[in-house]
């Protein structure tokens, strides 16, 4: 049986988060401090993540599993967790959503373990401005992190976080010099107790600026259950690509989400912002067979709601940062 919710949505997406930490601090995203990090016991070991996606693959109809954290490279053993559920039988596409930091030297182990894709975190081309943004001067690292997953053959997509002073322009010409997809995100209300909507360049804003600039978009492709809506797009003496745009905000796509989380701590979220989670991990720490915790977790996911609400009054943001969550 799959993870069907009650609106008859299936979830053949997981989301699995390795960890909460991370090596930057983003400003959207956590204090300049840090925050309080999980402690080790209370993170899924690498047997865990093996077992709970083997779960989802065999017997939930999980085709499609995401490594993300916090920063999932700061797991030391990611090459053999990746290998490992490589071999599982039917094989899912494997995928890692990362800030690049650290992937310069961990690319090539990483395809040769079984990774296919990765979506990497970019939300400027300006170095100061990156500074400013993640708290860490880091840009060159990522950019290096960047060419040397795109070395490997490996589909590399930039997600990007569009903030008012920046230029989509810059970020779109780099991606398609280099030969990676380009994703807009419109800035969500996770973490945070006060969210102010005017921080959001909503895909609409973004679609002009870059219309503005140059760019010519062609009409938007097939989009299925994927979050982001894609465009064939062109720009005076560069590559064709293409240029996505994920408009949680301004045009929620919640009717045709397929994706089910699991966070660091092993508990399943059925929605990006929920406010009800399960505890897996429990479970198995508590001697729970696969087929008992495949029961816990579909019932997790009948219980999907219809939409995250964003625009709705009394709308409830979840009490955990996105670094906690797993993107």
């Amino acid at each position: 049986m799959k993870l069907v919710d009650k609106f008859g949505r299936v979830a053949t997406d997981l989301r699995i988060s390795l960890t909460d930490r991370c090596n930057l601090r983003c400003t959207y995203c956590m204090p300049a401090d840090g925050m309080d990090w999980f402690p080790t016991s209370n993170l899924l070991s690498d047997s865990e993540v093996v077992r709970l996606v083997k779960i989802g693959v065999r017997d939930l109809g999980v085709t499609k599993v995401r490594f993300t954290g916090g920063e999932p490279l700061l797991r030391k053993n990611l090459e053999g967790v990746i290998a490992e559920i490589s071999e599982l039988e039917p094989q899912p596409v494997l995928a890692l959503t990362t800030n690049a930091t650290a992937l310069t030297h961990r690319a090539e182990k990483l395809r040769e373990a079984g990774l296919s894709r990765v979506n990497i975190s970019l939300d400027t081309v300006n170095r100061s401005r990156f500074a400013a943004l993640t708290r860490r001067d880091r840009l060159l690292d990522v950019l290096r992190g960047i060419e040397a997953a795109i070395s490997t053959g490996m589909t590399v997509k930039i997600n990007a976080v569009l903030h008012h002073e920046d230029d989509p322009a810059a970020l779109l010409s780099y991606a398609l010099r280099v030969g990676a997809s380009l994703r807009f995100i419109e800035n969500m209300p996770i973490g945070t107790e006060k969210w102010d909507p005017s921080v959001v360049v909503t895909s609409a804003a973004v679609k002009e600026r870059l219309t503005d600039a140059g760019f010519e978009l062609g009409l938007a492709r097939e989009r299925g259950s994927a979050p982001a809506e894609v465009f064939p797009v062109r720009g005076k003496g560069l590559p064709d690509g293409d240029v996505g745009f994920i408009s949680s905000v301004s045009e929620p796509f919640c009717g045709a989400c397929s994706r089910t989380r699991i966070t660091a701590d092993g508990k399943v979220r059925s929605c990006l912002f929920s406010t009800r989670e399960t505890d897996l991990m429990e479970l198995m720490r508590g001697g729970a067979t696969d087929s008992e915790i495949a029961a816990v977790w579909r019932q997790a996911m009948w219980g999907k709601p219809r939409e995250h609400g964003i625009e709705q009054v009394g709308f409830a943001t979840p009490s955990r940062t996105m670094s906690a969550i797993g993107g």
